[in-house]
Order: structure tokens, then sequence, then C-alpha cells
């Protein structure tokens, strides 16, 4: 349409129109007469019906590289078909191709290309960068929905009498001292925090083991760092130091305390530490205690792991 308006307006000029129209705009005389011969047949050309949907005639641009060059798939599916780097005698044998890799290999083979090019004909040949599908959940119980249905329906009857309903879990085990902890931060420039390379028990230290209690009618939490194994007593213990901090002020009026757990861990029904641990607790809150237990392989589905554990992985990213 740019090309047309300016042969327009150099045909209403009449002579001298095109330089005229290329000294004003500068645009190329040959621009200019690509308009001129648009406007003089308008379906592209004597004979040849522009379709409905161009608004030019096919043909026009840069050719697609597979196009102009017929080899350079082959030598690009060459370079990625899985090669092994290295003697077959030697202690280090590797294989590993990357975009940029290859766009420094291919022009050595007469094709010169970009990184972003060899992504998008690696795109073309089916080839992609997939990360491992966790798909494989095991046999699922058939009385699976009916028990967290079950476990749904305990706790709005505890949430619609006003009683405690507690989620218990404990996160991944940390170890104490300078050492790596995943993900990036931004920190003021030249103070990284210097950790150690490896991951080695510091014997003087040792590890430690966050353990939480989240409370989904009032989403809030507490969490203690058990310093010692993760043991059924640290769990009772967080949930006597979650109601002495929080849980009394909340439910003053409490007499019984609902608490949901995995199923497996050291929270089993099996377990008889736990049944005895609990027993104990209920013994020094006075409190009737009820525990609910998920169903296997349903523990990410507890809310403790959505609403508590991420803030802690959040507030700890890139420092020891």
């Amino acid at each position: 349409m740019r090309r047309q308006w300016a042969a327009c307006t150099a045909l209403a000029l009449e002579r001298g129109g095109v330089a005229a129209v290329a000294k004003a705009t500068g645009w190329s005389r040959t621009t200019i007469g690509a308009g001129m011969r648009a406007l003089q047949h308008p379906q592209g050309g004597p004979g040849e019906p522009l379709p409905a949907a161009r608004s030019r005639v096919p043909g026009g641009g840069r050719q697609p590289l597979v196009d102009i060059d017929p080899t350079l798939l082959q030598d690009l599916e060459a370079l990625v078909e899985p090669t092994t780097r290295g003697e077959p005698q030697s202690p280090l044998r590797w294989t590993c191709k990357s975009t940029r890799q290859l766009a420094e290999e291919v022009p050595q083979r007469g094709h010169p290309v970009s990184y972003r090019t060899v992504a998008a004909l690696l795109h073309a040949l089916d080839y992609r960068v997939p990360a491992p599908p966790k798909t494989r959940e095991g046999a699922s119980h058939p009385d699976r929905d009916a028990q967290c249905k079950h476990l749904n329906q305990r706790v709005r009857v505890f949430q619609r009498r006003g009683q405690p309903v507690i989620s218990v879990a404990a996160t991944k085990k940390e170890w104490v001292g300078d050492f790596t902890n995943g993900g990036r931060a931004w920190p003021p420039p030249g103070s990284p925090a210097p950790v150690r390379p490896h991951d080695f028990e510091d014997k003087t230290r040792g590890q430690v083991t966050p353990y939480g209690v989240y409370d989904p009618t009032h989403n809030a939490g507490w969490v203690s760092v058990g310093l010692d194994h993760d043991t059924a007593s640290i769990a009772t213990d967080t949930i006597r130091r979650w109601w002495q901090e929080m849980g009394r002020q909340v439910y003053p009026e409490a007499t019984d305390l609902l608490v949901t757990a995995a199923a497996g861990g050291r929270k089993s029904s099996r377990s008889r530490l736990w049944k005895v641990a609990v027993q104990e607790l209920a013994d020094r809150m006075h409190l009737r205690i009820a525990v609910c237990h998920w169903p296997p392989g349903t523990s990410k589905w507890n809310k403790i792991e959505h609403r508590r554990f991420c803030h802690i992985t959040n507030n700890g990213r890139g420092r020891p």
C-alpha cells in the first residue's frame, strides 16, 4: 500500500512526479515503479488473478534456507545424531550438542547459519528439549476418592464446630553451615555468600529438620526446627509448641483437635511410637485428638505442602 500510494502521488504530478516523490520520501524509483505496475494490473499481472487472502503475488521475499541449500538439513542431522566423544579406552566419554555449538559447527560444512536458525530447523525436524514427565503415580486404589471425600468431610465438620484443624509434615533435612542452597537471589554487588564445594556432613553442627504445622482455617502456620532425628516425638512436640504459641490464643474454647498427616514415615498409622506420642500429647494438652491420614501417593495434596513449605524455600533461596 505504501508504494501504491507513492505511485498515485507520482501519477498525479504528471511529468517529473516519480523523481519528486522519490526525493521527498527517500524511496527508490524502483519501488515507485513497482507501485505503478500494481496500479495498472491490480490482479498481480495479466491473466494472473490474485487470491482474496493475499496482497501480493506469491514468490516474493527471501526464500527459506532449506530451499536455497538442500543439503543443510542432512548435514545438521549428521551433527545432531548421538555421537560419543573421546576414545573408547578413555576414562571420560561424553556427548553434548547445543544450538550455539551446532551454529559453530554447521558453517564448517559450508552452511552459514545462526543459532536461532539452528533451533528453528531442529524444531522442524521434531527435535525437542523435554523434561522428565512425572506421570508414574503407581496404582490407584478404588477407594481413594472415597477416602479423600471422608477426610474433607471430617475437616469441614471440625471447622463448623470451631475446633482446630492442622496439617503436619516435615520438609527436607538441611545441613547446618556454609553449604550451598538451591535458587538464586539479588544481593548487593560483590557480596555473594561463599559456600563449600561439597555437601559433606559437618560433624560439629550436623543437620536439622524443619517441621511445620499449618492451620487452613486461619491460613497461619508454625515451623519448629528439630535438631535430632525425624521421629514421631518431634512431630508431636511441634504440635505442642504450636498450641502453646498460637493455637491456644486462636481456639480458647477448643476441646478437640484434628490432625491430617501423610500415611507413611514417622506419622504412619502403623507406627506404635506415633500412637503413644499422640496419646501423651492429648493428655498434656487436655484435648481429644483425632488423626486422619492421607491415602498413599497423595501426600502432595496436603495443604501444608503448598501453603507453608514453599515460603521456606523462597526465603532460603541462594543462602546457606
